[in-house]
C-alpha cells in the first residue's frame, strides 16, 4: 500500500496508543507527526494532556505540540492555518504529514473546511441571549423561523444553543447559517486524506486509561498542576479545563486523598473516550476503523 504521497489522519479516543502507532509509521514511510489536539498544543501540561515522549519526538520531527502559553486563546482556525502551513512544509521536503490527536473537529476543519462567520460583538450576542431569557426557547425558534426559515428542518427545535447561534448569525450576517456552512470548502481533494480511525476495544481500553492515570501522578502530573495554579490562569480558558486540573486542585486543597485523585482523573477520562467514540460513530464513517491487531498488519503491509 502506497501511502506516502497521501495525507495521513490518525484519529483515537485518549489511550488509544495513537502517539506510539504514528511514530512506527512515520518510520516506516519517512513521516513527519503534526499534532491534532486541542490539549497538546499547550506548553504548560505535558504530563497531563499525554504529549509524546521526548525519546519518540527525537526519532521522528514532531510539530505543533507544546508551543502555545495556556494564557492565549487558540481556537480551530488558528490550528488549520497552522497545520496547513506544517503540511506544506512536509510536502515541500518530501515527508509525507501524518496528524495525529483525538480532537474530532481538527480534523473536520481540515476535511471539510471550516466555517468562515464573521466576528459577532459580544453586546449583540448579549442582546440575542437577552430576548431568549425573555421570551423562552419555544417563541424564541418561532421567531428564527420567520427570519430563517432554512433551518427549520435542519434544526433541533429544543436545541438552544444552536438556535441562538443561527438566530445571532441571521441577524448580524443577513445570511443563513445554512448558507455558510454549504459555502464551505476543503484546501483538498478527498484522495488527498488517508484516514484511519483506531478502533480500540472497550474493556481493553478502560484498563490502559486506568494504568495511564497511575503513571501520571507518577510521573509529575500534580507538581504541573500547582506550577500552573501560580500563573493565575482564568478558568474560562481551556487548559483549565484539561481531565485533571480540577481534581489535583481538590487534592492540593486536601479535599480528597490520592487513591480518589487517581479514580476521578480515570473515572473523567473514561467518559470523555465514550465522547470522543461517539463523535467518530458520527462523523467518521468514511474513515479506515482499524483495530490494534489491524494496525500491525498495516504495518507490514507498507
Amino acid at each position: 500500500m502506497d501511502l506516502k504521497s497521501k495525507i495521513i489522519l490518525i484519529y483515537g479516543s485518549t489511550a488509544s496508543g495513537k502517539s506510539k502507532f504514528a511514530v512506527r509509521l512515520a518510520k516506516k514511510i519517512s513521516g513527519q507527526i503534526i499534532n491534532a489536539d486541542s490539549m497538546q498544543v499547550y506548553k504548560e501540561l505535558r504530563i497531563l494532556t499525554a504529549r509524546p515522549l521526548q525519546k519518540d519526538k527525537q526519532k521522528i520531527k514532531h510539530h505543533l505540540y507544546g508551543f502555545q502559553s495556556a494564557k492565549k486563546n487558540f481556537s480551530t482556525g488558528d490550528w488549520l492555518k497552522l497545520a496547513n502551513q506544517k503540511i506544506l512544509h512536509c510536502k515541500k521536503i518530501k515527508k509525507t504529514p501524518i496528524l495525529v490527536g483525538g480532537t474530532g473537529l481538527y480534523f473536520k476543519a481540515l476535511t471539510d473546511g471550516l466555517v468562515n462567520i464573521p466576528k459577532i460583538p459580544i453586546n449583540f450576542r448579549n442582546k440575542v441571549r437577552n430576548l431568549h431569557q425573555r421570551i423562552g426557547q419555544k417563541k424564541f425558534f418561532s421567531r428564527l423561523l420567520k427570519i430563517d426559515p432554512l433551518v427549520k428542518d435542519r434544526l433541533n427545535s429544543l436545541d438552544v444553543q444552536r438556535s441562538l447561534r443561527a438566530y445571532e448569525i441571521k441577524s448580524f450576517t443577513k445570511k443563513s447559517m445554512i448558507n455558510w456552512f454549504k459555502n464551505t470548502k476543503s484546501n483538498y481533494a478527498r484522495g488527498d486524506f488517508f484516514k484511519i480511525y483506531i478502533d480500540f476495544p472497550r474493556r481493553d481500553l478502560l484498563n490502559r486509561i486506568s494504568i495511564r492515570s497511575n503513571e501520571m501522578i507518577k510521573s509529575g502530573a500534580i507538581k504541573e498542576v500547582k506550577n500552573l495554579v501560580k500563573l493565575r490562569i482564568s478558568k474560562n480558558r481551556s487548559l483549565s479545563k484539561a481531565i485533571g486540573v480540577s481534581e489535583i486542585k481538590q487534592y492540593l486543597q486536601k479535599k480528597i486523598q490520592i487513591d480518589q485523585l487517581i479514580e476521578k482523573i480515570s473515572i473523567k477520562t473514561r467518559q470523555y473516550a465514550k465522547r470522543q467514540n461517539t463523535w467518530a460513530r458520527g462523523n467518521m464513517k468514511d474513515w479506515n476503523k482499524i483495530n490494534p491487531e489491524g494496525l500491525n498488519k498495516l504495518l507490514k503491509n507498507i
